[in-house]
């Protein structure tokens, strides 16, 4: 196990200052922040396709961070992490996993956001000894309904945004009414205010890596949930066009101890980062339980 490693700076008052880390795992750098109080169980953060450290909406991670400590981190050929990207979610997840047993944790809580909710559910599945709660924003099972549209999807409006000049995320997170347009707005407005030591973007290379493992997931047999044993708090917008609120629904009735956060109103795949003034304290709550 190698010593996470970091530039000497003051205890962060928020995310947006919180420095970037390093620890190796099997020879690779992954790169990763903290923040928060030092006990209890570490909640580690998995992120949505193309996400790099950055787009982890501060005031969720500063509202969750006030009494747990949290962890995000870029994937192996994301950001500023070395390696290559894997294009399967199991691999993710055994990355997932050595990365955290590389920070010496033995026992975790997990949120995983679309994507990074496939790579929970794999790792809660595999190692039902390291994760102790789960809650999963804006995704679904292995097979779940629209999932194996993502890429064309996200292709789609990547383009109109190009076109619009606009955020992607405006189309792919928010609804199109003037709520969403709002909420789109004032998410991306917070995400930079980091200014100092931002993360890289992601690589072409990877982002169809990553395409390519969501795909996969989406074609994939129906996943069989009882084999996920921890409790697990579902969330999301009632209108998510990424990943349909369906299997937000679904993951929710199947799994042993999952519990659904009502879906959020006139909120998309972003709906945890628009409706964030609800889902920290729900999502403390169910972890402090």
């Amino acid at each position: 196990m190698s010593t996470p490693t970091s530039s000497p700076m003051p205890t962060p008052a928020s995310y947006r200052n919180a420095p970037t880390r390093s620890v190796s795992v099997h020879g690779v750098d992954v790169a990763y922040r903290q923040h928060g109080p030092d006990e209890g169980v570490p909640l580690i953060l998995l992120n949505h396709l193309s996400a790099v450290l950055d787009n982890w909406d501060p005031r969720v991670v500063d509202g969750l961070a006030a009494r747990r400590r949290v962890i995000t981190y870029d994937n192996r050929g994301v950001g500023a992490s070395g390696g290559s990207t894997p294009d399967t979610i199991e691999a993710m997840a055994r990355d997932t996993v050595l990365f955290i047993r590389a920070l010496g944790y033995e026992r975790v809580d997990l949120l995983g956001l679309s994507m990074g909710g496939f790579v929970a559910q794999v790792v809660a599945a595999q190692e039902p000894d390291l994760v102790r709660k789960m809650i999963l924003a804006g995704t679904g099972p292995a097979g779940g309904p629209g999932i194996d549209k993502v890429t064309s999807l996200t292709v789609k409006d990547t383009l109109k945004a190009v076109v619009t000049r606009k955020d992607p995320k405006q189309y792919l997170f928010f609804t199109a009414t003037e709520s969403g347009r709002q909420a789109a707005h004032a998410f991306l407005d917070r995400l930079k205010e980091r200014t100092d030591d931002r993360d890289k973007a992601i690589s072409l290379p990877s982002f169809r890596a990553q395409l390519k493992a969501i795909h996969r997931w989406g074609v994939q047999a129906p996943a069989d949930l009882s084999r996920i044993h921890q409790p697990v708090l579902v969330a999301n917008g009632e209108s998510d066009r990424m990943i349909p609120s369906v299997n937000t629904l679904d993951l929710a009735a199947r799994l042993p101890q999952g519990e659904l956060e009502p879906l959020y109103p006139d909120a998309g795949h972003g709906g945890i980062f628009q409706f964030h003034d609800a889902f920290v304290p729900r999502a403390l709550e169910f972890l402090e339980a």
